[in-house]
């Protein structure tokens, strides 16, 4: 049905590993082969053999105002008419700066990276250096990029000391991290018990993204926000996903938390490779060249990248409507998925612009959960809704990601697709 998509898709696995730059684009979790892109305009992708589809994923995230934005493509190509990379500071970086602390007032401080899991392990190891400890937990099921660090399973027990979850990681590298359920806080506080004083951190997606879109229960980020006073840890929200997506400062603004670091991505580029991490000042003062702590990225900053960031993130801050726009379109979603599936076993979870449906159950609220849904039948809704014209992301654990430009033809072809799956 694809064929100059499985032609690419065997010629590129000669010469790339699995013929994918990213695990899951190789389409593992549903099966298939995985779809090969050609161009993308409002929110349509259109593939190498000529079909459209209506965009649920929008490059995991960025593309919040829909592609090939106006605003967005003027100001890269402006940037272009300039130079593309020049390895020295530009004003650029400082008004980039300046917008995510004035959008996120709980940052005072930031620095720019090239990708989430660089601001992800900048932000680790930054705390690490602020409070002279090393001890930090993550939960089970977020992900927070590929450091060596972060890359854990649980093992036998969610309170055991994390064992590596890829080849290549040694023990040494994950022996400080320790593994929480999500949504538990008491899987938080016995850690804390054991572990209180040498604990510089915890990470935590605010809103899991990474087991399908899974909210926080009403006072699990409040409770961490606690524990990590009490012992002088320091709170880390990871907003790869969410920030400037779910509000104007993120799903710290939406949750009303207050974190002490804060990573940023995705939404940040309005598609380019860009993140960030930043906190207050006193922590973020422990980075080189002002204190002991090293970070260094050559292109961090580059300036095609923040020209396509301050565009985006200025269209936001300038037209906060965009937010109820993109909520009522996921609302309308979230309808349709009920009105299809309400004679089923199933829980669809949504906070703001993140959806995600889960079969063969009625609550998912933590990765146990996510994996002992019914996920082949998941597998069975995205096969039949590519061939309606829709793209889902192509694994049941993952969030999907709706844009302002999604409108309600988009939503009549997804009405239609729904209306025609048996599974």
């Amino acid at each position: 049905m694809y064929p100059q998509s499985k032609l690419l898709f065997e010629r590129s696995k000669r010469i790339i590993p699995g013929g994918v730059n990213s695990p899951v684009r190789a389409f593992g979790s549903v099966g298939g082969t995985p779809i090969f892109i050609k161009s993308a305009k409002g929110s349509r992708l259109v593939d190498v053999d000529g079909r459209e589809y209506v965009d649920f994923i929008n490059s995991w995230g960025p593309m919040i105002l829909g592609h090939q934005f106006d605003p967005v493509i003027e100001a890269v190509q402006d940037q272009l008419s300039t130079g593309v990379s020049y390895g020295c500071p530009t004003e650029a970086e400082n008004t980039m700066a300046s917008l995510i602390t004035e959008m996120a007032p709980w940052v005072d401080k930031v620095r720019l990276t090239s990708s989430g899991t660089e601001a992800c392990m900048s932000a680790l190891r930054v705390a690490r250096g602020y409070t002279g400890k090393n001890k930090f937990i993550k939960f089970a099921g977020n992900y927070h990029g590929h450091a060596d660090p972060f890359l854990v399973k649980a093992g036998s027990g969610l309170l055991t000391f994390a064992v590596p979850g890829s080849a290549g990681v040694p023990e040494g590298a994950t022996q400080d991290t320790l593994i929480a359920e999500y949504n538990n806080l008491e899987s938080v506080a016995s850690h804390f018990e054991r572990e209180g004083d040498k604990m510089a951190a915890i990470i935590v997606e605010p809103v899991a993204g990474n087991m399908g879109c899974i909210p926080p229960k009403e006072g699990f980020l409040e409770g961490l926000r606690a524990l990590c006073d009490q012992h002088g840890a320091v709170l880390i929200l990871d907003e790869v996903m969410t920030g400037f997506r779910l509000a104007p400062g993120g799903a710290a603004e939406r949750l009303g938390i207050q974190p002490d670091m804060v990573t940023f991505g995705k939404v940040i580029g309005g598609g380019m490779p860009v993140a960030a991490f930043g906190g207050k000042a006193e922590i973020m003062n422990v980075l080189a060249p002002n204190g002991p702590v090293y970070q260094a990225g050559t292109l961090s900053g580059n300036p095609i990248s923040t020209a396509s960031g301050i565009a985006t993130l200025s269209y936001l801050k300038t037209h906060p409507e965009v937010y109820e726009e993109i909520n009522a379109t996921t609302a309308k979603i979230e309808g349709l998925l009920q009105d299809r599936f309400r004679s089923e076993e199933v829980a669809i979870n949504r906070l703001g612009s993140m959806i995600s449906i889960h079969f063969g159950t009625y609550g998912v609220a933590n990765y146990t959960d996510a994996t002992n849904a019914q996920n082949d039948r998941f597998n069975a809704l995205f096969h039949h809704l590519l061939k309606a014209g829709i793209y889902l992301p192509p694994s049941a654990f993952e969030s999907w990601f709706i844009s302002r430009a999604i409108n309600d033809e988009d939503l009549g072809l997804l009405a239609v697709g729904l209306k025609s799956f048996e599974g």
